[in-house]
């Protein structure tokens, strides 16, 4: 076995990376900025600025109330960007003397914005709020360094309430769990291209594929011709807001399908029976459709309705803070006799966050790079094990992939980020390429990905990043705010940190000897399965040569170009 480490009982693998913008600034001296993101058990960087958002009370429909956005700096910055985020249940009353920019409104509610010279301190904005709908809803604070997107220089915070249309009666909190679907609409504008029909990996052969593994297409539907068969159709969508394509004060709206989510067909035969399980399947992966059949017992089915699930398989999933699978259910139908289509059927708002991860993992999940119908090689089919993501609205529990529980956290706006969602996935990918065997990392907590760290950290994190960057085909990391960072990087880029210890670094060296050198990751990650590394220079000067993988000229020359040389 190559490499030296130590297999640990529990490791924490830090947020997505923190950063520092490749443009020439001084960054704040290490330990000067105290404010924490997130909980003391999240690996999220201290940062020098943050945003506490705030009502003085909880509103009825038809009621006011301030909101409060105290903004801390512990540093200078010339150009902070507040931005503000009400659901569509509150509306923006009255913003006189509060400098922020006219609303602007659509389906997830109103934004508004401010730019602020922060000097150390606080700065406060008020703003007048109504409530004008019944329901849970989430206002969301972002503060961040406009010319220098960083973790260390940015905050979040939201403020969760379940409004009421009693005077009085408006609860703290919101609960999404179990949910009914969104308001039923044409796609609004904002889809973007669908994913190719013909996925960069082979899909799971459905003939092979156990209950325990990986997700196949649904269950064809019965001919037309079989009359004894009732089908219950339609199209499962997701709408949600996206870092990519988005900035600091407006991320991307997005109305896309859901892909290969569990789906499941319950029903009453009669008024007076209990309910049954009438059939199962999973959504299309390639347009989110479902069609669920079965052999009625009765002329008419009293009720039916269709339950969509947080999971994909048993192959990944996203849960909530007690470990229960988000779920969206139809209002059901009453009196089926025959075939329906339900058309387009949108997740729960609420719950939009928890689908767009699941729909990004399954991005990931078509191009894993695995021989096998498991995320790694390293297992076989039926006996695979899963990745899970634990999310929930306002949650402070992340951004962190725990091999204890191998089990990732997110907190609360990181699923708008696909590449955070995937840079934590590729934790979780190469704990199971490793067989749970983890390096030991050291000088990682926090870390930079423009900056030097340790080999081991450059390695652990440097890949986590290419999982990303290959999956996306990209080198341009998004923050769940909205703020991003290009990465590409040669050896004459400036604000990166030469070497193996560079996260970065590693990174773009690896995702290029895919590229470039090995067509694709397959061979390299089939690599991981046999043995382990505990930096870069052992994959490539010890293994490589060793499992049959190219270190010529060429592939010296990409490390070269970006910094590292054996």
């Amino acid at each position: 076995m190559a490499g030296a480490g130590a297999c640990l009982a529990a490791v924490v693998m830090p947020s997505a990376f923190a950063g520092s913008s490749p443009q020439a600034h001084t960054p704040t001296p290490a330990g000067t900025c105290t404010i924490r993101p997130a909980e003391k058990n999240s690996e999220a960087p201290l940062s020098c600025l943050g945003v506490t958002a705030s009502l003085d009370h909880l509103p009825a429909v038809g009621e006011q109330a301030t909101l409060t956005a105290d903004v801390k700096a512990q540093t200078d910055v010339k150009r902070a960007g507040l931005s503000l985020q009400l659901p569509p249940a509150l509306r923006i009353s009255d913003d006189e003397g509060s400098g922020l920019t006219a609303p602007t409104t659509d389906t997830f509610g109103q934004r508004t914005s401010r730019t602020l010279a922060l000097t150390p301190g606080t700065q406060t904005v008020h703003l007048k709020v109504k409530a004008v709908a019944a329901g849970p809803a989430q206002i969301q604070a972002d503060i961040s360094d406009i010319d220098h997107p960083d973790p260390r220089r940015a905050g979040h915070d939201s403020v969760e309430l379940t409004v009421s249309k009693t005077n009085g009666s408006s609860d703290k909190g919101i609960s999404v769990t179990k949910a009914r679907p969104a308001p039923v609409e044409h796609p609004a504008p904002g889809a973007r291209k669908e994913r190719p029909v013909t996925p960069k990996a082979p899909a799971p052969s459905p003939a092979r594929t156990s209950a325990a593994s990986a997700p196949a297409a649904p269950r064809a539907a019965s001919p037309a011709g079989n009359s004894s068969q009732v089908c219950i159709s339609g199209t499962f969508r997701n709408r949600f807001q996206s870092a990519e394509g988005g900035s600091w004060n407006g991320k991307a709206n997005r109305d896309e399908p859901v892909h290969n989510a569990n789906v499941t067909l319950w029903g009453q035969p009669t008024a007076n029976s209990g309910t049954q399980k009438l059939a199962t399947g999973m959504t299309g992966n390639k347009d989110g459709s479902f069609n669920l059949c079965y052999t009625p017992t009765t002329s008419v089915t009293s009720k039916a309705w269709v339950e969509f699930q947080t999971q994909a398989g048993q192959s990944w999933s996203v849960v909530d803070g007690n470990g229960r699978l988000y779920t969206t259910a139809t209002y059901s139908k009453d009196n089926v006799s025959g075939s329906t289509s339900l058309g387009n059927v949108y997740a729960n708002e609420g719950q939009s966050r928890a689908w767009h991860a699941l729909d990004t993992l399954n991005k990931l999940w078509w191009n894993r790079g695995s021989t096998t119908n498991c995320w790694a090689g390293s297992q076989r089919d039926g006996h695979c094990t899963p990745i899970t993501v634990q999310w929930y609205p306002g949650s402070t529990d992340g951004t962190y992939w725990s091999t204890n529980e191998d089990k990732i956290h997110l907190a609360d706006n990181d699923p708008d980020s696909e590449h955070t969602v995937v840079h934590e996935s590729g934790h979780a990918l190469m704990g199971k390429l490793y067989k749970g065997w983890w390096p030991n990392v050291t000088n990682c907590s926090p870390h930079y990905v423009s900056r030097t760290s340790s080999t081991s950290c450059g390695w652990t994190e440097g890949f986590a990043n290419a999982v990303a960057f290959h999956t996306f085909n990209d080198t341009t990391y998004y923050w769940g705010n909205g703020s991003s960072q290009n990465l590409a990087n040669n050896r004459s880029t400036t604000g990166i940190d030469p070497g193996d210890a560079c996260e970065a670094r590693v990174a773009t060296a690896l995702v290029d000897l895919w590229s470039q050198v090995d067509g694709g990751w397959v061979k390299s990650n089939t690599m991981m399965t046999k043995t382990h590394q505990s930096g870069f220079r052992e994959y490539f000067v010890t293994d490589r040569p060793d499992y049959g993988l190219d270190t010529g000229t060429k592939a010296r020359d990409i490390l070269y170009n970006h910094t590292i040389q054996y």
